[in-house]
């Protein structure tokens, strides 16, 4: 469990997954990614996070507002494995529900989770990479003191050829 002044980064638990399955299931927090995801995918998606934590120490823990309890979303970062362009590597990511944005979260639950990780786990690099049009999430890696990459851009195949989407831009620690 990671802590700062209002978050709490932590194991996923059950009472998780609901407000979990919201957010995965909103179309504006889901905008820049494939689909929305149904409950059944969302609580797929909780397990791997958790699953990775377990074996790692580390990965996308979920985000707890301290002074209320309430699941924000996720941040941390994930082992990225071939045949992902980054891979070997970590990515750092995060997703949080539409009322959490714009209050600094993600950029201090992030902050927290790759302090841990360069410092506990020894990682040496971590990268981040969305969709050129994604400018909040690209603003957040810029304030989290990442270096944007244009060399490690890539075409993300989980867009068909010619998506709006498809370019994926790349930073690093």
């Amino acid at each position: 469990m990671l802590e700062t002044e209002r978050l709490v980064l932590r194991a996923w638990r059950e009472e998780d997954l609901e407000p979990f399955a919201a957010l995965n299931a909103d179309p504006e927090v889901m905008r820049h990614f494939p689909s929305t995801l149904s409950r059944t995918e969302s609580d797929a998606l909780a397990a791997r996070y958790q699953s990775h934590i377990d074996e790692h120490g580390f990965g996308r823990w979920a985000v707890e507002r301290r002074e209320d309890g309430v699941l924000l979303g996720h941040s941390g970062p994930m082992q990225m494995t071939p045949p992902h362009p980054l891979a070997p590597g970590a990515e750092m990511g995060w997703r949080l529900a539409r009322a959490a944005w714009g209050q600094g979260y993600a950029t201090e639950a992030s902050r927290a989770a790759m302090a841990y990780c360069f410092e506990q786990i020894g990682l040496e690099q971590i990268f981040a990479f969305t969709s050129a049009t994604n400018l909040p999430s690209q603003a957040v890696m810029e304030r989290l003191g990442m270096t944007r990459r244009p060399d490690l851009d890539f075409d993300h195949l989980m867009f068909p050829e010619g998506h709006d989407l498809r370019r994926a831009v790349v930073w690093s620690s």
